[in-house]
């Protein structure tokens, strides 16, 4: 019997050994993952500190002990940019694009370093298989779309409208394409598409330049002999219901685009909108400025939109004079996270 246990006992040791191990090895890593996770939040602080020399350092001695670790190549790939050091950015990058975990940014940190690096082909090469995985990616489409543009190759707006439809919350291809639009014959669509910009990023560095095209857009569409007429050749039924309810209000007008006539003018369009449109073509625009009209607030949001283009110095005025009212719409727009719904896509003209 005695013979038995010890024989037992001894059959045991070595499975005894390798839990042990097997525990100690798990301590090991988890301790070594620890460190890591400080050293990568080190380097990110580094980042924001554009310190990015002391951010390589740090992550080249974090991935030392996890060298796959997604999180910290592109952030060291990305610290080799900022420092322009784009050769050694795109060997660190470029590995990541072929593995199965591979995110869609890291597809966009390789765009900048190939557009950096001035070889549009390869990027353009990238951008189409980062899409073939990623075809949901707004930021891909957007990113890509400006690599035609700045070729002078049109189709970009087909890009930034795909980037529109599949990802309607992302903001850039909003902005790209009201920038291509008011370049156009369309007015119609850069005058939607920078609105929802403006909304989406109401503190953007973009937004003065974008309150500009918006004004201008404004007046160059009420500077049409015949809007009726332009609506009556229209294809897409949006549009031409968007047009038909415009021209409604060319009374409005008849004294010049401003601030105060653009107040009036989308009042009345608004009222009727939702009296003829808005049940078969519901938007989340229109539905917000209704909002604000309910609320008492629509003045304040049209004043925040076109006088600063208008006049800065009659908007300062107005808000001197109107502070609860501005006071009150800024705390309602701060509250608000403005989006899209992806089934109110109605530009169908590239697809």
């Amino acid at each position: 019997m005695r013979r038995h246990f010890y024989a037992a006992c001894f059959l045991s040791l070595p499975i005894m050994k390798k839990i042990f191990l097997f525990l100690l090895l798990g301590i090991c890593l988890n301790s070594i993952a620890q460190n890591n996770e400080t050293l990568h939040q080190t380097a990110k602080t580094f980042m924001r500190q554009a310190d990015y020399a002391n951010a390589v350092l740090v992550l080249n001695r974090a991935l030392q002990q996890e060298p796959n670790n997604l999180g910290m190549i592109k952030d060291l790939a990305l610290s080799h940019y900022f420092k322009r050091e784009n050769t050694i950015a795109l060997d660190v990058i470029k590995p990541t694009l072929d593995r199965e975990d591979a995110d869609d940014q890291c597809f966009q940190i390789a765009g900048n370093i190939y557009k950096a690096l001035l070889l549009p082909k390869d990027c353009e090469k990238m951008y189409k298989k980062g899409i073939k995985k990623f075809p949901e990616s707004g930021p891909l489409y957007s990113e890509y779309g400006e690599l035609l543009w700045a070729q002078q190759n049109y189709d970009a707006i087909k890009l930034w409208e795909t980037g529109i439809k599949v990802d309607a919350s992302y903001s850039k291809n909003y902005y790209n394409a009201a920038r291509f639009y008011y370049l156009s014959k369309d007015k119609i669509w850069g005058i939607l598409y920078g609105e929802i910009f403006l909304n989406m990023e109401p503190q953007s560095s973009s937004s003065p330049e974008l309150k500009g095209i918006l004004l201008d857009s404004y007046k160059k569409l009420y500077a049409e002999a015949n809007l009726k007429e332009i609506a009556s050749k229209e294809k897409n039924e949006f549009a031409k219901a968007f047009l038909e309810a415009m021209d409604r209000q060319s009374g409005q007008a008849a004294y010049g685009i401003n601030t105060a006539s653009l107040t009036m003018i989308r009042t009345r369009f608004i009222l009727d909108w939702f009296n003829s449109n808005a049940n078969k073509f519901p938007y989340r625009l229109f539905d917000y400025q209704q909002q604000l009209l309910k609320d008492g607030l629509f003045e304040a949001y049209n004043q925040w939109i076109f006088a600063p283009a208008d006049n800065l110095n009659a908007y300062q005025n107005w808000v001197d004079t109107h502070s609860a009212e501005h006071k009150e719409f800024f705390n309602f727009q701060k509250g608000r996270l403005f989006k899209i719904p992806p089934a109110q896509y109605y530009q169908d003209k590239y697809f």
